[in-house]
């Protein structure tokens, strides 16, 4: 029996760039979160954070040519919304 890898499970392949979409804590817009990022998240505000962080989502990951997998989180932490 072999032992298996966690990341085996996971959605965010080799070939894929993995961000989510989360409310932040003081409760004023959106963090877009990505392991890449050097700096840490990116925070949106507005009527259109959330659009907004995707499309910057989509449009760093078609730059880097890999595909993109966003999650979109509640406060909760449960998936909401998630887009290719």
């Amino acid at each position: 029996m072999a032992a298996r890898c966690p990341e085996q499970n996971s959605v965010a392949m080799i070939g894929y760039d993995l961000y989510e979409v989360r409310p932040r804590k003081d409760r004023d817009g959106f963090d877009l979160i990505n392991e890449l990022f050097r700096y840490g998240p990116i925070w949106y505000a507005g009527p259109d954070a959330v659009r907004n962080a995707i499309a910057y989502a989509r449009y760093r990951s078609h730059f880097r040519s890999q595909r993109a997998i966003i999650r979109v989180l509640d406060d909760f932490g449960a998936v909401v919304q998630m887009h290719e």
